[in-house]
């Protein structure tokens, strides 16, 4: 009997079994882990079924094989230098809080994509103190992460922070060859000043090349469509200071000496050629790796097996502005694939990201750099896709999706991107859910859901009635319950597929998204408050022929060749938002609470946008407070009859949030104790009125 097998395929099936028994080593990924220390978190405080915790630290190594498709978009990858294997190398700094025993976590990891370095994820879900290295009981807050079981990580991916402050760092790898480029520095001070770093505090700056010290130019502009002012180069002086690091690609820091005077908000703007770029988008690599060998237990020493394999089943990841735009770009350039194909993040929380992206992945990137409206206009985070879904750009004639690749791979996260209000006025938001030039809704992926936060600005504010630069004072109105209930929704989407509460967001379609001028948002007259004459509206910009195939800059600054068109919300009689989700103290309100907020008019930078601020606008109090300002909001008086029928109200919306899943009980609790301790004078006055 002859059987139907070759000698080739015998062969053929030999081999396959015997790479079944011993793994190919050709992608290295995440080599090892380095654990330096570990020890009890919060005291040993035991959270909920979960148990204590410990917090581990130490640091992640990782090799990358350039000829790898899975590594193809890292720009630059190819000119960096390679070990006797053909691998470039690379490491980050990692923190770690796990409970102690990884059986009685919930089997899902949350990583914290850090902001500058800096980690800011227990003080949005445990209501806790800010540390870069979360040990002790403040640390905690009110346990929230801990006691539903999460394992959370964070990790460095920013290759342009200089050690300090505990900040989590990557240490990308550097190009080889004497690569040049100009580099753009925009330098706005927050105060009148001699000398200051031309990057953010903490941050290094690529080395300039003996012609840059000598060809740099400066020059100074007061508001973003002034024309700019050359400053004569013999005026000021760049100073080039090393850093002490055990990173052998640490950018140097490089300052700005100016002795005639840096004017506050003034834009000052230093352009260089510069040398000895590092490959930034490792950034996404060193995370997706990182995040790869947590799910499927590899990389020795492995600080989170049992028994040899992960109890992690599910990995989630939340980022905050910055680090919220390096989710959406992450996913954009695909790496939510790992090496071998499989899905790194099941769900991602990108959060006040606004429409944009990042300096993330490009030739002398620079990672810190945003879009606002006063400045920071020329730089490549606003750019097209802003929206999850594919579309066509008029302007570029480029057809993009932010999570087009990842659905060509089958490795799209559930997305769940949420924002404050604020971020229409500073951050390009209505892009997210718009045509790029503001015409019509954009279809929303069905894996893709967006809450945005009527009434509130970037960051929550602290209650002040203090105004400080601003018109207005800042606006203290709460989202972080919402993100608490709709992380848990997002866990149990990736788990089970159970539905998480419906999007909410303004649209054109309800007349609820509208031009941001006032006339067509409606926004009343307040007596004494100056309504917005400007906006952040993101340009296209060509930054020169090498840009799109090579992410290579040739022109500095870029040149705007078109408008893309951002709305807003429009507003109610009260001047609040409408179609949001509004935190409860704004839906129940005391006063407006506007997603925008404007510098004073006797101070520099006049009437321009207080970056990523919205106002708190008190109410009247009493009717006889109404009719003497003119004022055409209703009083506090006519709209409760009393504490007691405020903090009803209140409590009524908090409970309606929480059955269509936007809020948990607890927080129910927490709001109403804030709110009755900030509104209680304001009542003692209306009822001795």
């Amino acid at each position: 009997m002859r059987y139907p097998f070759t000698r080739r395929v015998v062969t053929a099936f030999v081999l396959l079994l015997i790479g079944c028994l011993h793994p190919s080593p050709a992608s290295a990924e995440l080599t090892r882990f380095e654990i330096t220390q570990r020890g009890d978190f919060a005291e040993g405080q035991s959270f909920g079924d979960t148990g204590p915790y410990e917090w581990i630290a130490g640091r992640v190594y990782y090799e990358l094989d350039p000829s790898l498709r899975a590594n193809a978009n890292v720009v630059d990858l190819d000119l960096a230098p390679r070990n006797a294997q053909g691998k470039v190398e690379l490491f980050a700094d990692l923190y770690i809080l796990a409970p102690k025993d990884l059986t009685k976590g919930n089997g899902a990891m949350i990583y914290g994509v850090n902001n500058r370095g800096n980690l800011n994820l227990l003080r949005h879900f445990n209501y806790a103190s800010g540390s870069n290295a979360p040990k002790e009981k403040k640390h905690a807050g009110d346990g929230f992460l801990m006691r539903h079981g999460f394992t959370i990580v964070w990790s460095g991916w920013d290759g342009e922070l200089l050690p300090g402050n505990g900040r989590l760092r990557l240490s990308p790898p550097p190009l080889t060859g004497h690569i040049t480029g100009k580099v753009r520095c925009e330098i706005v001070p927050g105060g009148d000043t001699k000398r200051t770093v031309v990057n953010w505090g903490g941050h290094g700056s690529y080395r300039p090349t003996a012609e840059g010290l000598k060809s740099a130019t400066l020059t100074q502009r007061l508001l973003p469509k002034q024309p700019r002012v050359l400053i004569p180069r013999e005026d000021w002086t760049l100073h080039v200071s090393e850093v002490d690091s055990d990173s052998p690609t640490q950018l140097p820091k490089v300052e700005l000496e100016y002795p005639k005077g840096l004017k506050k908000l003034n834009i000052y703007e230093l352009i260089y050629e510069a040398q000895d770029s590092v490959v930034m988008g490792t950034c996404f690599t060193a995370v997706r790796d990182l995040v790869a060998a947590i799910k499927h237990g590899t990389g020795r020493d492995n600080p989170l097996l049992v028994d040899g394999h992960s109890p992690i089943k599910r990995a989630h990841s939340f980022g905050v502005s910055q680090s919220g735009r390096f989710l959406r770009e992450m996913t954009y350039w695909g790496f939510n694939a790992d090496e071998q194909g499989r899905k790194v993040f099941d769900g991602i929380m990108p959060h006040v990201s606004g429409g944009g992206m990042g300096s993330f992945n490009h030739r002398f990137a620079q990672p810190t750099r945003h879009a606002g409206q006063h400045d920071h206009h020329d730089y490549p985070p606003d750019r097209f896709p802003f929206a999850y879904g594919t579309q066509t750009d008029p302007l570029s004639g480029l057809t993009e999706g932010i999570l087009q690749r990842a659905e060509r791979s089958g490795t799209a996260p559930l997305v769940m991107h949420t924002q404050s209000s604020s971020e229409y006025w500073n951050r390009s938001g209505s892009l997210v859910h718009t045509d790029p030039l503001g015409r019509e809704d954009a279809v929303i992926p069905d894996n893709v859901r967006l809450y945005y936060f009527g009434g509130t600005q970037h960051g929550p504010s602290g209650f002040t009635t203090n105004c400080g630069d601003g018109q207005t004072a800042p606006n203290p109105a709460d989202y972080k319950p919402f993100i608490r209930a709709l992380l848990l929704a997002l866990d149990r989407w990736a788990k089970d597929g159970t539905a998480p509460p419906p999007s909410v967001y303004p649209t054109i379609n309800d007349g609820t998204l509208v031009a941001w001028t006032q006339n067509a948002t409606g926004f009343p007259e307040i007596p004494g408050i100056r309504y917005p004459q400007v906006i952040q509206q993101p340009s296209y910009l060509d930054f020169g022929p090498r840009w799109q195939k090579q992410r290579i800059v040739d022109y500095q600054p870029p040149l705007p060749r078109g408008d893309y068109c951002v709305l807003v919300p429009r507003s109610d009689s009260d001047g609040n938002d409408m179609g949001c989700l509004s935190a409860p103290e704004v839906a129940v309100p005391v006063a407006t609470y506007t997603s925008w907020r404007l510098r004073r008019a006797d101070g520099p930078a006049a009437n321009e946008l207080y970056s990523l601020s919205g106002s708190y606008i008190p109410f009247p109090v009493t009717l006889a407070d109404r009719e003497k300002t003119g004022d055409p909001r209703r009083s506090v008086q006519e709209r409760y009859t009393s504490l007691d029928d405020y903090l009803n109200q209140l409590t009524a919306k908090c409970r309606e949030y929480e059955k269509a899943g936007y809020f948990l009980p607890e927080d129910t609790e927490r709001t109403v104790k804030i709110q009755r301790e900030r509104v209680a004078l304001l009542f003692e006055h209306a009822d001795s009125n």
